[in-house]
């Protein structure tokens, strides 16, 4: 049997895009001198992905200001943000080596998107001789946009709620209208809801549950057909090198995580500590049966954070272990995280973004050389 492989989506912006940005949010080139740049970051991200024998590619996210807010500003610096939104929202995540990331907050309804991710994967489409896969994200995280205690004036929470259903769900349909094969959901808040950071006060309103609901409204408006190619992404974090919620046990999230009926999952996975006791955990969680659509689990294999490239051999030797443990025909391999899920990010520890970005088409490539070693030994 051939394991199916995958990426997550992001790959890490060149140092000259990322210049664009600066140069965009400062106001010393015009919209179109920027979107000239990025058009050259995808081109280039999608020829590389491609030659690395991937069945689909991605743009990268390179025209995305973020995974979590791309349909609401054009930057992160918030050139191009939304008219109801303001720029002091709360922290999305407070990182390990001690920066963060914030969001936006809601000052007034209705909640609509400023731009879809089709809008991006129409522009970059034109370069793929393979299919494009999309990332988008997940109501959980916008959800956050709304003030955690009280409520906007003029506009219910239960309103904005629908209004963010009604968008993500717009959403995802666009980039299956636009060609996508595969559409998979951001959800790296979920591992984070567990962690109860006293610094981030979202953190610490147990909103696990709330967030799976939530993806569920959104994910039931689709047939089993349809949810076989919507994916959920969970991961730690993985922004300049560094993480958010590693200290959370998988334990905390996972059984939650596949009460969603979506069809597959890509998972962090090959920088825990035991590795074999989550393969356990998701072959006991994950199910064959979710409302008529059996769960993938794409496990990750390959650490965006580390420069060291894993051998095929130690990727083929992570997915026999877990093939131990899951199911072998709902088995699938992945990347632990994108390789850049924001468009400003140094990556420090690669010598930076153009150091990683090379990096990160060989760790696609060994995935690929890997899941093959290991489907051939499974096929036996």
């Amino acid at each position: 049997m051939a394991i199916p492989t995958e990426p997550v989506g992001s790959l890490p912006r060149p140092a000259k895009l990322q210049q664009a940005y600066s140069d965009y949010d400062a106001g010393k080139i015009t919209k179109e001198q920027f979107e000239l740049e990025q058009d050259e970051a995808c081109k280039e991200s999608i020829e590389c992905m491609e030659a690395t024998g991937q069945w689909c590619a991605t743009d990268g996210e390179n025209r995305a200001s973020s995974f979590a807010t791309y349909p609401i500003t054009d930057t992160l610096m918030g050139t191009g943000m939304a008219d109801n939104l303001a720029a002091d929202g709360q922290y999305f995540a407070i990182f390990d080596d001690g920066h963060h990331r914030q969001l936006p907050r809601l000052v007034k309804g209705p909640f609509r998107y400023k731009t879809y991710a089709a809008d991006y994967y129409n522009k970059s489409k034109k370069y793929a001789t393979k299919p494009l896969k999309q990332a988008v994200i997940a109501p959980s995280m916008l959800y956050l946009l709304y003030p955690l205690d009280g409520e906007v004036e003029g506009y219910t929470r239960e309103e904005f709620v629908k209004d963010l259903v009604d968008e993500c769900e717009k959403d995802i349909r666009k980039c299956f209208e636009a060609g996508a094969p595969r559409v998979s959901m951001d959800f790296t808040e979920g591992r984070l809801a567990c962690k109860n950071d006293p610094r981030n006060p979202w953190t610490g309103k147990k909103m696990l549950q709330t967030f799976i609901d939530l993806n569920n409204q959104v994910l039931d408006r689709f047939t089993a057909e349809e949810r076989r190619n919507i994916g959920i992404h969970t991961c730690p974090g993985g922004d300049c090198d560094s993480v958010h919620s590693k200290d959370v046990d998988y334990a905390e999230l996972l059984p939650s995580m596949f009460q969603m009926n979506a069809g597959y999952f890509l998972i962090q996975l090959s920088t825990e500590s035991d590795r074999s006791r989550i393969y356990k955990l998701i072959g006991e969680h994950s199910r064959a049966d979710a409302n008529g659509v059996a769960q993938v689990a794409f496990v990750g294999v390959t650490n965006p954070l580390n420069p060291r490239i894993e051998t095929p051999e130690e990727i083929r030797d992570a997915l026999l272990e877990a093939a131990k443990y899951i199911p072998k025909e709902r088995l699938g391999s992945t990347d632990d995280c994108g390789f850049s899920p924001f468009s400003i990010d140094v990556k420090p520890n690669h010598e930076g973004p153009d150091a990683a970005r090379k990096i990160a088409f060989q760790k696609i490539e060994a995935r690929i050389k890997g899941t093959e070693l290991a489907s051939a030994i499974l096929a036996m």
